[in-house]
């Protein structure tokens, strides 16, 4: 086995977090490895003035695209918050479709995968991104199969993260392919960050939204669904918690939330549903019967919709993960 080299494409604007969370597990993971199956990782900028990040702090790159005219084990482009928006960045372009792609394993972390799609890189692949750009990307790129609630996916050499923090579960993932799961799981551990999500799993929580104010129609009926998910929600009683019409609930939330009243409730309930996985051994019958779903079946076809995994391939691939990140931690 060879060192890998990693270059990392920033730019001005940059996510700090898109480029040092990756770079300190591959950091992390050379104090696990002998010297000569680690990574050498390189920032690559279009010139070689410093970049600053959205954050404001100044990035400097180790080479140019120019001076980067070689092939790198692995090649990752960082997001940044304005990339949704901007132009086609050619200098970008034509390195990663002269250089990107000859890389074992190429792709981008966040919203990097609208450089990718500029680049006609993302053309019948399965890709995602951050869940609040995955539409905006699937728009402006239609004939990528983007995956809106993914925290990273694999097709083939290419890889994509979704937001910020989901670049530090690929990288995790990427030293796991080259390493095995007990150094990827010593380096989580390293960075506490020991219940590594896996590439399948929902990127987006709605009891991650914000929660309207209890006075508003939206409000009563988050903090009530929350609290009660094991009620059943038709959109009648969604909309007698409200206070309003039928039709009326369904605007608000999309409106309000950008998701239907049945995505909000189910969303709720898996929820719920993977906390009493984690955390207890109920038999998967009442796990689906105390968070609102009709049956174990029901419960298990939203999992596979959603998370790509059954209910008890969760729990499992859970406790597995613990377990060896707490062998690994012991033998570290």
């Amino acid at each position: 086995m060879a060192r890998k080299d990693v270059a990392l494409l920033v730019h001005d604007g940059v996510q700090a977090l898109d480029v040092v969370g990756p770079l300190d597990v591959f950091a992390e993971a050379n104090g696990f490895l002998p010297s000569r199956d680690g990574y050498d990782c390189h920032l690559l900028a279009a010139d070689e003035a410093p970049v600053r990040a959205s954050n404001g702090m100044l990035l400097a790159a180790d080479l140019t695209f120019a001076q980067a005219d070689r092939r790198f084990h692995t090649v990752l482009v960082a997001g940044g918050p304005g990339l949704p928006e901007a132009p086609a960045d050619e200098g970008m372009s034509q390195w990663l479709c002269r250089w990107g792609v000859l890389a074992e394993r190429y792709g981008s972390i966040c919203t990097g995968a609208f450089v990718l799609g500029h680049a006609g890189l993302l053309d019948g692949r399965t890709v995602t991104t951050h869940w609040q750009n995955a539409a905006q990307l699937a728009d402006r790129f239609p004939c990528a199969r983007v995956e809106h609630d993914r925290i990273y996916a694999r097709d083939g050499a290419l890889v994509t993260s979704a937001g910020v923090t989901a670049g530090i579960d690929l990288a995790l993932a990427l030293v796991g392919e080259d390493h095995g799961q007990a150094v990827s799981l010593a380096c989580a551990k390293r960075l506490v960050v020991v219940a590594q999500r896996q590439g399948g799993q929902s990127q987006f929580s709605p009891l991650l939204q914000p929660r309207t104010s209890p006075d508003t129609p939206i409000g009563r009926v988050q903090a009530y669904v929350m609290d009660h998910p094991d009620e059943p929600f038709p959109v009648e009683r969604l909309a007698e918690i409200a206070g309003t019409s039928r039709r009326s609930i369904a605007r608000l939330f999309v409106r309000e939330l950008g998701i239907t009243p049945h995505d909000f409730v189910e969303g709720v309930r898996l929820d719920h549903a993977r906390n009493l996985l984690e955390a207890t051994d109920l038999a998967l019958k009442a796990v689906a019967f105390d968070c609102g779903f009709a049956s174990p079946e029901q419960m298990r076809a939203a999992f596979q919709r959603r998370l790509g995994l059954s209910p008890l391939r969760y729990r499992e691939s859970f406790r597995t993960v613990l377990r060896r990140a707490g062998q690994a931690g012991s033998s570290a």
